[in-house]
């Protein structure tokens, strides 16, 4: 997954998606909140983690929700940087 944008650029596509789908406010979205606290459904999340992948312009995995259940883990995987 190289020259994947940064990992603000990738935070703030999660939560103005995330914001959108659930038509609700950004400021409303937290990054370390986990995805089903929003009630995403299965489709949902399977289709949030295909439209990542076209965005990135590289495959992910359909259960990545799953995997990474927050925006940060999702962040902190893409570009692989470590929790302090």
């Amino acid at each position: 997954m190289d020259n994947l944008p940064k990992s603000d650029e990738i935070r703030n596509w999660l939560v103005s998606y995330l914001a959108n789908l659930l038509e609700i406010r950004i400021d409303k979205i937290s990054t370390t909140t986990n995805f089903d606290r929003y009630g995403l459904d299965s489709v949902a999340a399977v289709t949030l983690s295909g439209d990542l992948a076209e965005w990135l312009g590289c495959e992910l995995d359909p259960a990545l929700l799953y995997y990474y259940p927050t925006i940060e883990s999702i962040v902190q995987f893409l570009t692989k940087e470590e929790t302090i």
